[in-house]
């Protein structure tokens, strides 16, 4: 359901359940054993991408109705979210820069999986949004959350207030995704930014990535947090040894 492919500093993670890779319980099983993979891995970059007709289309529908026709359907809903949250959050906290891959329609829940990744790379054709509106519910696995500190409070009124979904261009003028590219580049430019990021430093990059994420937590002195990192960096044999061969002497 989800399969893991390493390849030197990149693991990429491709979702495999058709036709839309829906979340049930299964698949956040799955998941958290590709991610259990990761860790032992310890890539500088996860790729998550699909081999579906779109990236994520949220919740199980047909699960999601099932709450509804039981007794203790509120329960087993808040039960089923929770265990949402505790993927999201562990994808947000994985010790690797996350690029998730959109395309096709990332809704719901499947635009709340891209949100906890740090990076977003999307079709123009690819569409996004937050539509639990229509349903009589809220995009409540992170969505309101994750999606107003990334854009503000504007973009998720207009996205989570009207139920509209947007187009790749779009997404990526208001901030949702951070490229958009033709989808005859997608691949290319997927294997570009992984190898990228891939030829950075893992060490820096976790201490960065760590300095992002408490910017907004007031519970949290971020200037002293950056202060703190070159305490570790500058004690690294991979730190040292890039400083020297950026400042060695260049053959003439």
């Amino acid at each position: 359901m989800i399969k893991a492919h390493h390849q030197g500093p990149v693991t990429t993670l491709v979702m495999s359940r058709a036709p839309v890779n829906a979340m049930n319980a299964e698949f956040v099983t799955a998941f958290h054993a590709a991610l259990d993979e990761v860790d032992r891995a310890q890539p500088t970059v996860v790729v998550l991408r699909s081999d579906q007709r779109c990236f994520c289309a949220g919740a199980d529908l047909g699960l999601i109705r099932s709450f509804f026709e039981v007794a203790d359907g509120t329960e087993r809903m808040v039960a089923y979210v929770t265990t949402l949250h505790g993927l999201f959050n562990r994808i947000e906290a994985l010790p690797a820069v996350t690029l998730a891959c959109l395309t096709g329609p990332t809704l719901g829940g499947g635009l709340e999986l891209a949100l906890s990744c740090d990076l977003r790379l999307a079709t123009v054709s690819s569409s996004v949004g937050l539509p639990e509106a229509r349903v009589g519910m809220i995009p409540g696995a992170g969505g309101t959350q994750r999606l107003t500190r990334l854009c503000g409070p504007g973009v998720s009124n207009r996205l989570i207030l009207s139920g509209e979904a947007v187009g790749g261009r779009e997404a990526e003028r208001l901030g949702i995704v951070t490229w958009a590219v033709e989808d005859a580049a997608f691949d290319a430019e997927i294997t570009r930014v992984a190898e990228r990021i891939g030829s950075l430093s893992r060490e820096a990059l976790l201490a960065s990535k760590d300095c992002i994420q408490v910017a907004l937590d007031p519970a949290v002195d971020g200037f002293a947090r950056e202060l703190e990192k070159p305490l570790t960096l500058m004690k690294s044999a991979d730190s040292k040894a890039r400083v020297l061969h950026f400042f060695a002497p260049k053959a003439k």
